[in-house]
């Protein structure tokens, strides 16, 4: 009982400290193209769109930050304000209830959403493959050596319900374990994910960069799974993994396609942009204080990410289809659903991008 009681109100502190981070975030990493220093602010006639980032700073989700930085959101005469929360399923939350027009977070969203009625699409695709690590703590490291040892385990994850749950509930059952045989923590990310795992609060977990680049270089765990390539994402879950995504109410697209295609330019030309570009140069039009192990900790953390985005923005053809078979295999509500997965994505808009 007190070990339980314990760990709840070791997630209620984790909870408050992710809720935090988010609000400090918030304030200093998101806003207009002016209030980042680093673009011309679109002009007053500007269309205003809001988009809600599943963590502006984490470099999975780069494109979004970048793309206001090049300046391109102005060019296309929008004036894009961006804000941030530590999930990409608070920011699925904002877009659902009206909040923002989009959203930047994971594709899986989607196909969980259709299942409770909601029709949310996909409408560029910024990556595929998840670019998520499992780590390890340097303690528990003897202990785990793969999923199968995630029995009895602690496990950090940004949210409950978020992509990186959903990964790490996969990674159980696909080696012989049930959901209920560990338990997930949301630790967040960033500093609020490593004290969890320095603290021993969890013995491994599922992150991004630039915390995992962080985690390795404080010698405090290693990797254990490392899907921030095709190749890792092939490996781990059975194909390529199509995550992070600006998606949109289907309805909000059909009523402003104008408005979509305006950002389908700028993301394609940003994503372009990055495959054209080294790390160092990406990094160096990104805000200085994404850089919190240090500038060439980020860059580096950069190029272990960089693999895993398009050129496009257009889906993988395959994508749609690992992505269901990876929910099915622990999702209650996706186990005996029909999910139509050309509902959960559009290429129109990519597709016209000149």
């Amino acid at each position: 009982m007190r070990t339980r009681t314990t760990m709840i109100a070791l997630a209620g502190v984790l909870a408050l400290t992710a809720l935090t981070a988010c609000a400090n975030d918030a304030s200093s990493g998101s806003g207009s193209a002016s209030d980042a220093g680093a673009a011309p602010g679109a002009g007053k006639d500007a269309t205003k769109v809001k988009i809600m980032v599943g963590g502006l700073d984490k470099v999975i989700y780069l494109p979004a930050m970048l793309s206001q930085r090049l300046g391109y959101f102005a060019a296309e005469g929008l004036d894009v304000t961006l804000m941030t929360e530590p999930a990409g399923v608070d920011a699925t939350t904002a877009l659902v209830s009206g909040d923002v027009q989009g959203a930047v977070g994971f594709y899986d969203h989607t196909l969980d959403l259709q299942t409770k009625h909601k029709s949310v699409e996909s409408v560029v695709q910024f990556a595929q493959a998840p670019g998520e690590v499992e780590v390890v703590s340097k303690k528990a490291a003897g202990d785990i050596t793969s999923a199968r040892d995630f029995k009895g385990k602690r496990l950090g994850v940004t949210g409950l319900g978020s992509s990186t749950d959903f990964l790490t509930k996969y990674l159980a059952v696909h080696n012989g374990l049930q959901v209920s045989d560990f338990t997930p923590i949301a630790a967040g990310a960033g500093q609020t994910f490593i004290a969890a795992m320095q603290q021993g609060s969890i013995q491994a977990g599922m992150t991004t960069d630039p915390t995992v680049a962080q985690i390795l270089d404080k010698g405090i765990g290693k990797v254990l799974y490392d899907m921030r390539t095709p190749e890792g994402s092939r490996k781990a879950l059975g194909g390529l993994y199509p995550s992070s995504s600006l998606y949109m109410n289907t309805d909000w697209v059909n009523g402003h396609k104008d408005t979509v295609q305006k950002l389908a330019n700028a993301f394609v030309k940003t994503l372009r942009w990055m495959s054209t570009h080294s790390p160092a140069e990406i990094a160096a039009k990104m805000p200085a204080d994404y850089a919190q192990g240090g500038a060439k900790l980020y860059e580096e953390s950069i190029r272990s990410t960089l693999p895993m985005f398009t050129a496009d923005g257009v889906m993988p053809a395959d994508g749609p289809a690992t992505v269901e078979n990876v929910l099915k295999a622990f999702n209650p509500n996706l186990k005996d659903a029909t999910v139509d997965l050309e509902k959960t994505y559009t290429t129109q808009f990519v597709k016209n991008v000149e």
